[in-house]
């Protein structure tokens, strides 16, 4: 089963980052958030990928090209042109970078990739939130209900205190906000059934958070799999810093792999 994840948005919030280089390639513990996605998946098997690009997607598609530059000792001959590798290793992994366009939607972005799925099952997320989402788990819950598209909905950790206030304007009590004070959200990865490409039919202007999967849950084709475990995206600086503050501390509930 191949794995979608979309790449190509502009990453406005995190602009700190995203003026020289796509969110997905923002680093966590020096190496891009979308390795770390790739990982997760890697570590059940998964190792065929087809990455939406858009804004600056060449950086992701010059990263790749030369992905066993970041990790082996070269010696480089300039005077004869001549690189040679030591060391190297590489991923299992077999990446398809496709231009989606720069000003394309979500919905957009999955629809111009249904020839390089074709008529097969397929996983999708998106290219800044990490998980220790069981992978495995979660295609099995998807195949077992047969429907059409499987989302893993998620309770994020609460930013803002809680007040409790009585009539009288006072606050009776104070206290963070909790996940179960919150409802349970689209956290991305999902499974799909190649059906869901007829459920994009606006083409590039296409939301998949709207029409797709609005119709898709109207007509009970749209199943939630539920995990109250770690769940994180990288929307702000602040998140980049805490992931990282995570992965220096050995505390990156994320990294399944070894």
């Amino acid at each position: 089963m191949k794995v979608v994840i979309l790449a190509g948005g502009f990453g406005t919030r995190l602009a700190e980052e995203t003026d020289v280089r796509p969110k997905p390639m923002v680093e966590i513990g020096g190496m891009p958030i979308l390795w770390h996605i790739m990982k997760i998946y890697s570590s059940y098997g998964y190792n065929e990928f087809v990455v939406c690009l858009g804004y600056k997607g060449y950086v992701i598609k010059e990263y790749f090209a030369n992905l066993f530059l970041h990790h082996a000792d070269v010696t480089i001959d300039v005077s004869n042109n001549k690189l040679e590798v030591h060391n190297s290793f590489a991923e299992n992994w077999k990446i398809t970078l496709v231009e989606t366009g720069p000003e394309t939607l979500t919905g957009g972005r999955i629809k111009r990739v249904q020839k390089y799925i074709g008529n097969e099952p397929f996983m999708l997320t998106y290219g800044d939130g990490v998980s220790n989402v069981n992978i495995k788990d979660l295609v099995d819950f998807h195949e077992k209900n047969n429907k059409l598209c499987t989302v893993t909905s998620v309770q994020p950790s609460g930013r803002f205190g809680v007040l409790q206030i009585n009539h009288e304007s006072l606050v009776e009590s104070f206290h963070e906000k909790r996940s179960e004070d919150i409802g349970w959200i689209n956290g991305g990865f999902f499974v799909c059934q190649p059906e869901i490409f007829n459920y994009i039919k606006n083409g590039d202007k296409t939301i998949w958070e709207k029409e797709p999967l609005e119709n898709l849950a109207r007509d009970k084709q749209l199943l939630s799999y539920k995990h109250p475990g770690f769940w994180r995206p990288m929307d702000s600086l602040k998140d980049k810093m805490d992931l990282n503050e995570l992965w220096n501390s050995g505390k990156a509930e994320w990294k399944i792999w070894k």
